[in-house]
């Protein structure tokens, strides 16, 4: 644990985590005339006379915003948009770190679902992508589906789709472990919030059929009469049977099983009628669903966790710095299910040749293959993006790999002089 004392000693004396940095020099006469007046109209008018070299001549084609109202703050609840003002900080230097993005915080005092779509859409111009952040389910859907649908530049939910696209990378090496085909297990996942309907989502568009949903009442099926309009969209893609039923129901026979929703809620009893080389991922922070060794006490084959003290951490670290890197490579208008595979095949990749029960994702504490991961999931993206017709521009992969890894090693080149 990390002591209290220390960790609001350092955030007093730095006041935050980051600053904003000049990348041209403000030296001479020339510098001002260059960079402001009167020289900046010259950039000024042809941005006007042609709105898509915004991308060449501003940090929009390297800068995203953080959007937060604050009312789902990582465990802490609905803290409001002050406090969660430093997470939104720490995710801002994540993304620099592992993927060379600009990102902005920008947390919004407003909980309006109609004022945080229509804050975003104003604010269009001056960014290259969008990561929405720890906002309520199910307003956090209505938000993220309604930009997509009206931005040109792409909305990306990194509780959704970020924890989804880590959750079938996972999935991919261990169906190599089991033998077993991902589009014919039957996986069953504990918890509907952002995590659970991105999976159940990016699971359904690969052709997995057999997928079980539950929330605090129990099964998810189509004809419910008490969901909402997301969990009645994901009840056609799940229970093909349509039975209502509890954990203890659903689980029997079934290979995989996700929890997305709180500490305690699965014991041995779960995991012991699961099908042969049961696959468990205990995924709820600090606390898991059931302890990495209880589950393996059970017979579980993998177990997934979400600590990285344990080993399978599947941590969204994998998934968004790559991921965002490649839809501003690719000025990329949208995020759409090719890109999350693609991104997905692109961290099980990441494993190499040392796949095991113990290492069926990436382990992000060593920087040369943080550094590797990132150029690669950077490059499959923007690959899918140009693909499936998202992409403004096409790019060779080796660029957009060569250019990943200068941008990391730009900021870790930055982080080092705070060290020293």
């Amino acid at each position: 644990m990390v002591d209290k004392e220390k960790v609001l000693d350092k955030s007093r004396r730095s006041r935050g985590k980051m600053e904003i940095a000049s990348k041209v020099p403000l030296k001479t006469q020339e510098d001002l005339s260059t960079y402001y007046t009167p020289g900046v109209a010259y950039p000024c008018l042809e941005i006007k006379a042609d709105k898509a070299k915004v991308y060449d001549y501003t940090f929009k084609s390297n800068t995203i915003a953080i959007v937060t109202d604050g009312t789902r703050i990582l465990g802490l609840g609905d803290i409001g948009p002050e406090a969660g003002l430093p997470v939104m900080e720490g995710k801002a230097i994540l993304f620099k770190r592992f993927g060379g993005v600009d990102a902005i915080p920008l947390a919004i005092n407003t909980k309006d679902e109609g004022e945080i779509i229509k804050f975003i859409q104003q604010i269009e111009p001056t960014f290259g992508g969008i990561n929405i952040e720890d906002i309520a389910s199910p307003k956090s859907f209505h938000v993220v589906d309604r930009l997509t649908e009206t931005l040109d530049i792409p909305v990306f939910h990194d509780d959704q789709q970020g924890t989804a696209t880590v959750i079938l990378a996972a999935l991919i090496n261990a169906m190599k472990l089991t033998g077993k085909r991902l589009k014919d297990v039957k996986i069953v996942i504990e918890g509907t919030g952002s995590a659970g309907v991105g999976a159940i989502r990016l699971l359904n568009s690969i052709g997995v059929k057999r997928i079980y949903s539950l929330d605090s009442k129990g099964a998810i099926y189509e004809g419910r009469s008490d969901l909402n309009d997301v969990k009645e969209e994901i009840s056609k893609m799940v229970n093909p049977e349509k039975k209502p039923g509890t954990l203890q129901d659903l689980v029997v026979g079934a290979d995989v099983l996700i929890g997305l929703s709180g500490s305690g809620k699965f014991d041995r009893t779960l995991i012991s009628k699961m099908n042969e080389k049961p696959i468990v991922f205990a995924l709820s922070n600090p606390i898991p669903e059931i302890g990495y060794e209880e589950a393996k006490a059970a017979g579980a084959f993998i177990i997934g966790t979400g600590s990285s003290a344990l080993p399978n951490q599947i941590n969204n670290l994998l998934a968004f710095p790559g991921i965002m890197r490649g839809l501003l490579d690719s000025r990329a208008r949208k995020v759409n299910y090719q890109i999350l595979q693609a991104a997905a095949n692109a961290i099980a990749k990441g494993v190499g040749g040392k796949l095991s029960a113990d290492y069926i994702v990436p382990s992000m504490v060593d920087q040369k293959i943080a550094v590797k991961l990132a150029a690669n999931v950077a490059s499959a993206v923007a690959i899918a993006a140009s693909k499936s017709g998202v992409a403004r521009i096409n790019l060779d992969p080796k660029g957009v790999k060569k250019d990943t890894i200068r941008l990391i090693k730009r900021a870790i080149k930055a982080e080092k002089k705070l060290t020293s």
